[in-house]
């Protein structure tokens, strides 16, 4: 059995890179799965997933997959490995704070469930909202968050709140147990050490693809470029539930005590 590089302290020793990549070959993988492809070559696999192959060999080969020359990766056992390196072979309860149109997009989006993740609850502080259904989820107060953490194990929370309330709810999840946190507000949030946190803004991603729509408009058509090296097109489920939620999956871990800019998840990091 091949093992798995290790850093000094015993961990995997997987760099960042790598792990932001993962989920996007893990979606390719379900795809190919969906359609009754048994097995997939480095170059079929890194072109799905919009990556240079050389690199795609590397990132496994962290994972201690090598493939089967002149057959490839097993398209279900890959599956497994990075669903186990990500942690996605458990049940990962998550609370959403903020019942808006963001908050209640996220709630009905049907593939959280299928990735490892269950919305465990709603939570709301706008007493007109508090006891609405959604996505058959009764919305709690906002005070109850540190009774839901507890009671659902919650290690992962979601922020979809307003601006100037996302501090305040961020400071009582990680005081309630949380060490991990994906902010959709539109600020950046100050957390402890040992709290990981992922910000979303869509309005950075469209900023960027209006400079290259931009520059591809000075072009000749035929110089025109094309998708960018190591960016995956999200497919039509995930940018559906994206463009509903107001603002799509993405950003940059923020380094805590802890300022830092926000760049989207959903675009692999380069290494």
């Amino acid at each position: 059995m091949t093992r798995r590089p290790t850093s000094p302290n015993g961990s995997h020793g997987i760099p960042e890179a790598t792990v932001a990549r993962l989920p996007v070959y893990l979606r390719a993988l379900h795809a190919l799965a969906e359609r009754g492809v048994a097995t997939v070559s480095s170059e079929e696999l890194a072109a799905a997933a919009g990556v240079n192959s050389a690199k795609l060999r590397k990132d496994l080969s962290h994972l201690g997959s090598y493939g089967t020359r002149g057959v490839g990766y097993d398209v279900d056992y890959l599956v497994y490995q990075i669903s186990r390196e990500l942690g996605l072979t458990q049940d990962w309860p998550v609370v959403i704070v903020g019942a808006g149109n963001l908050g209640r997009a996220l709630a009905n989006y049907g593939g959280f469930a299928s990735r490892g993740f269950r919305i465990a609850a709603l939570l709301d502080a706008d007493p007109a909202v508090v006891g609405a259904r959604i996505a058959r989820l009764t919305v709690q107060p906002a005070d109850a968050i540190e009774a839901v953490v507890a009671r659902h194990g919650v290690s992962i929370g979601v922020i979809a709140t307003p601006a100037g309330s996302a501090q305040s709810v961020c400071d009582r999840l990680v005081a309630a147990g949380v060490t991990s946190i994906l902010n959709f507000a539109p600020v950046v949030l100050s957390v402890p050490d040992g709290v990981d946190v992922r910000k979303v803004d869509l309005s950075i991603e469209l900023q960027i693809l209006a400079f290259h729509a931009q520059r591809r408009s000075t072009l000749p058509y035929s110089k025109q470029a094309g998708p960018l090296p190591g960016v995956a097109v999200p497919d039509d489920a995930t940018m559906a539930a994206l463009v509903g939620a107001r603002a799509a999956v993405g950003g940059a871990p923020e380094v805590g005590p802890r300022l830092a800019s926000a760049e989207a998840v959903s675009s692999p990091v380069e290494a």
